[in-house]
């Protein structure tokens, strides 16, 4: 059996203490989760971050720095995902957008709001990133090397 983990990225956005939050449909329920998504080929993975906050939220960001890198398998499926967080600034939003597929749209969510719903999490990495970024995790973009 060959093992495959899955590259993806998240993007934390934060606006007076309300983070930038997609819903979506998954699985046949609404479930929620920071802008997040697979490393597509021949992309780096701060493009892959701005591109996937646009194409679930509407907005164009600036990434600012990596707030962590996680190592995560999913209990429903047994996949293994690496993800690298980063934090980002909301630069402008694109309200007539035409997101992803899937996509209910997105909402801004306080931390206690989160907790709240707490059922509704796409996994619990929604929580373990906002809690890094709350307490002062950033690195450098430099932290990303690009490809040789």
């Amino acid at each position: 059996m060959q093992w495959l983990p899955h590259i993806t990225v998240a993007t934390i956005v934060e606006d007076n203490g309300r983070f930038l939050m997609v819903e979506e449909h998954k699985a046949g329920r609404n479930v929620l989760n920071q802008p997040a998504g697979h490393l597509d080929p021949d992309e780096s993975l701060i493009e892959a971050a701005v591109r996937e906050t646009l194409e679930e939220t509407g907005w164009d960001v600036e990434p600012t720095a990596v707030v962590g890198i996680y190592l995560y398998t999913a209990p429903s499926n047994g996949v293994t995902y690496q993800r690298v967080c980063f934090s980002a600034k909301a630069v402008k939003h694109h309200p007539d957008y035409q997101l992803d597929d899937g996509i209910v749209g997105a909402k801004w969510l306080t931390r206690d709001e989160l907790l709240a719903q707490r059922d509704n999490w796409r996994s619990e990495l929604i929580i373990r990133c906002i809690d890094d970024y709350l307490a002062g995790n950033r690195f450098g973009l430099e932290l990303i090397r690009p490809s040789l």
